[in-house]
C-alpha cells in the first residue's frame, strides 16, 4: 500500500510540473503571436496585404506588389550598359536581360530569387513574419539607452523556410511604440557571421513604415541576447548603412 500510494504522489506531481511546463509554454507562444501581431499593425497592418511600393536599394530599382496571398516582386539593375530585370511572383522568376528572357538554371533560380526575397524581406519588416515557415518564441524584456524592449526570437522551419532556413533572429519591439528599433541574426553562410541592426530613419510612407538600419559585426559565437550590450559599449564594429530610398507608394 506504502509504494502505491508513493507511486500516485508521484504520479501526481510529475503531472502537475508538465502541466506548468505546458502552461508557460503556451502562454510564451501566446506573448510572442500578440507582440508579432502588435509589431505588424504598428508597421503598417493591414495595409501591407495591398501595398505597391517601388524603392531604391544600393542604386538598384524594386518593387512590392501584395494582393493577399499573390505577390510580385521586380528588381531593376543596370551595370556596364547592361538592364537586367527580375520578377519574381507565386509562379517563381523571370530573369530579362537587355529585354531578352532567359533560360536560367534550377541553381541561379533560387539564388537569384534568395536575392530579391532578402532586400524585400528587410525592407517590409516584419510583414513577412507572419509567413507559416516562421516560428517565434518570447525571450523576455530588455533595456537599450533607457528604453525598454520586449524581445522576441525568429527561426524558419526547414520546409518553406528558404535557403537560409537555419538562421536565427531576434527582434528587440519598442514596448511603447510596439516597433522595430533594433534586430540581430546569425548565418552559416560561408564562414558563418553575427549582425546587428540599429534602426533610423523611420518614416511613414501613406500608413507604411519605411525605415533604415546600421549594419554592424559581431564575432561569430557571439550569442545575440549579448549584442545590445556590445553596442552600448561601442564594441561593434560598423559594416555598412543599409538605406531604402525614394520609397513611393505606386497605388
Amino acid at each position: 500500500m506504502k509504494i502505491l500510494a508513493f507511486l500516485i504522489i508521484l504520479i501526481t506531481i510529475v503531472s502537475c510540473k508538465t502541466a506548468k511546463e505546458n502552461s508557460h509554454t503556451k502562454s510564451a507562444n501566446d506573448r510572442a503571436t500578440y507582440l508579432l501581431d502588435q509589431a505588424i499593425k504598428a508597421h503598417g497592418g493591414e495595409l501591407y496585404e495591398t501595398a505597391n511600393y517601388q524603392f531604391v536599394f544600393r542604386d538598384d530599382i524594386y518593387t512590392f506588389h501584395n494582393e493577399g496571398k499573390k505577390y510580385s516582386y521586380t528588381a531593376l539593375k543596370n551595370k556596364n550598359g547592361t538592364t537586367t530585370f527580375d520578377i519574381l511572383n507565386n509562379d517563381g522568376l523571370t530573369r530579362f536581360v537587355n529585354d531578352v528572357d532567359q533560360n536560367i538554371s534550377e541553381a541561379d533560380q533560387e539564388k537569384y530569387s534568395g536575392g530579391i526575397n532578402s532586400v524585400i524581406y528587410f525592407a517590409t519588416l516584419p510583414y513577412k513574419l507572419k509567413d507559416p515557415a516562421v516560428n517565434k518564441s518570447y525571450k523576455g524584456t530588455s533595456t537599450i539607452k533607457n528604453k525598454t524592449y520586449e524581445v522576441l526570437e525568429i527561426t524558419f522551419d526547414q520546409v518553406g523556410g528558404g535557403s537560409d532556413h537555419d538562421d536565427t533572429y531576434l527582434y528587440w519591439l519598442n514596448k511603447a511604440t510596439h516597433r522595430i528599433d533594433y534586430l540581430a541574426y546569425n548565418y552559416s553562410v560561408g564562414k558563418g557571421g553575427v549582425r546587428f541592426r540599429a534602426a533610423y530613419n523611420t518614416r511613414n510612407v501613406d500608413g507604411i513604415i519605411f525605415q533604415d538600419y546600421i549594419n554592424y559585426k559581431a564575432d561569430v559565437g557571439t550569442p545575440l541576447i549579448d549584442l545590445p550590450k556590445l553596442y552600448q559599449e561601442d564594441k561593434l564594429k560598423k559594416l555598412s548603412v543599409i538605406a531604402t530610398e525614394n520609397v513611393i507608394n505606386l497605388k
